[in-house]
């Protein structure tokens, strides 16, 4: 991936992150995902009494994404104002890896640090579409 976009997706990830709804957790994070086409998507976390029916920064990039008609993602950036690099939860590993094994995942925390794994570094092994054959 060019630096510049990188950069670019970053700045758009910090700038995202303020619009995080964390009264819970206080655990604020957002992603930024990039297109084949080169369209960014944001995402933050979005918190509620009832954990369960929280919707994490990762899903909510990418359900923006095909909700307006794209499908196919370079990478996905996650952000944190945390010391430590966070990585995606186990739901969003699997939802990242709907849309290829191939997605670049850079995950970074509030000094810059980064680290980048692909979405089946991520998950080898994840269920997929060709995982649904019915047949008996």
């Amino acid at each position: 991936m060019k630096k510049k976009i990188k950069e670019k997706m970053l700045k758009k990830a910090k700038k995202a992150i303020e619009n995080a709804y964390v009264p819970y957790s206080k655990f604020p994070l957002s992603a930024a995902l990039l297109t084949k086409e080169g369209k960014i998507f944001t995402g933050v976390n979005i918190e509620n009494a009832s954990y369960s029916l929280t919707n994490c920064a990762e899903r909510t990039a990418i359900f923006k994404a095909v909700s307006e008609g794209y499908k196919d993602f370079e990478a996905l950036l996650l952000y944190g104002k945390h010391k430590k690099i966070i990585t995606p939860c186990g739901a969003c590993r699997q939802v990242i890896n709907e849309f290829g094994d191939d997605i670049e995942v850079i995950m970074v925390n509030k000094n810059d640090e980064e680290v980048t794994k692909t979405s089946y570094e991520l998950l080898p092994g994840a269920f997929r579409q060709e995982d649904m054959d019915n047949e008996l």
